[in-house]
């Protein structure tokens, strides 16, 4: 029996926070129908540089091996912004160079200002790539302008359907605690909305901006960093989700929220409004406490109305983020690389 592909994410894997590291923790599990999916590990922890520099250097003899093993691989590269781009585009380099298929798979709420600012870079990275996955239209369009686009394809990310209990009043924030996450915002939001009584908001991330927890903010418990398994339960009961953030590209929280009847209220920013748009949900511009107060209030004070936004969602999140409807899209794009001509790495544009 001929052997199957085996499509490698560069990136990591585990239970740590980050959306990437969720998106590759979901492959790991799924399985797929043509190919299996593994991991070649190039990062550590957030801001652990001596790690970071370790994991590019084992990253890249990985890809060496890769190389000279037989059978058919795939390397897929996860890439955001500032030095992930640099580590992880290095490696992607690598994988090209030694002839190996190569999918670059863009992330990060600051991929695109990121790429604005350094064009000759991205340009670099990108034209190694045989084929360019993105999560928005924002994205694409930066990867088009290098690449042309016949090797873009937007893909939205994709969480596996939950299981959802009976429903809490509870009003659940995943993610961390941080301006960019608009902490500040939901705090002062919640104030405002004055939540009907026995809801609670629950915050629930590693606390990095210490000093933007309001502990006088009423009915809110402060949970801390959970374990990704956790996090899931508290949204498996909870009737709302929020996300208030001032950047994002395409949140994981969303989706995973979706996925369990969680009414998400979130702020208009990367791909969230092709989410949350035409009723699944209630966006809000970032940054603006009065109106976020203001859906809070309306989810929180309307079962009618919430029920109806989770039933829009259900519908939409099975038709186009549930992973059986994404993942046969994200394989066919990995496997379309294999015996394909080597490209034209021209600029394009």
């Amino acid at each position: 029996m001929a052997r199957r592909p085996v499509v490698h994410h560069v990136g990591r894997s585990g239970d740590v926070p980050g959306g990437m590291t969720q998106v590759v923790n979901a492959y790991l599990a799924w399985p797929f129908e043509r190919c299996d999916v593994a991991v070649i590990t190039s990062r550590g922890d957030p801001g652990d540089h001596v790690a970071a520099a370790r994991g590019l250097v084992r990253a890249l003899r990985a890809v060496r091996r890769l190389a000279a093993s037989p059978g058919a691989h795939v390397v897929v590269v996860h890439l955001s912004g500032r030095g992930s781009f640099v580590r992880e585009g290095a490696v992607l380099r690598y994988a090209h160079r030694r002839g190996l298929p190569v999918v670059a798979h863009l992330h990060g709420s600051g991929f695109v200002a990121f790429a604005e600012a350094h064009p000759r870079l991205v340009g670099s990275v990108l034209r190694d790539a045989d084929h360019v996955v993105t999560l928005s239209a924002q994205s694409s369009r930066v990867a088009v302008r290098h690449v042309g686009p016949a090797r873009v394809s937007l893909v939205p990310n994709a969480v596996p359907a939950g299981t959802p209990e009976a429903k809490t009043r509870t009003v659940v924030f995943g993610g961390a605690v941080t301006h960019r996450k608009g902490v500040d915002v939901l705090q002062e939001a919640w104030r405002r909305a004055g939540p009907p009584p026995g809801w609670q908001l629950l915050v629930a991330g590693p606390v990095l901006d210490g000093h933007l927890v309001d502990p006088t903010t009423p009915a809110t418990r402060v949970l801390g960093a959970l374990d990704h398994a956790d996090l899931l339960a508290l949204l498996e009961a909870a009737s709302v989700a929020v996300l208030p953030s001032r950047d994002e590209a395409m949140p994981m929280f969303v989706l995973e929220a979706m996925a369990r009847d969680a009414c998400v209220v979130a702020t208009d920013v990367g791909g969230v409004s092709a989410v949350l748009g035409d009723g699944c949900g209630v966006v809000v511009p970032p940054g603006d406490v009065g109106a976020l107060a203001a859906a809070l209030r309306r989810v929180t004070g309307d079962a009618h109305a919430r029920q109806e936004l989770v039933v829009n969602a259900r519908a939409r999140f099975a038709s186009t983020y549930r992973a059986d409807a994404v993942y046969p899209r994200i394989e066919e794009v990995w496997l379309s690389t294999l015996g394909a001509p080597r490209r034209d790495r021209a600029r394009v544009g």
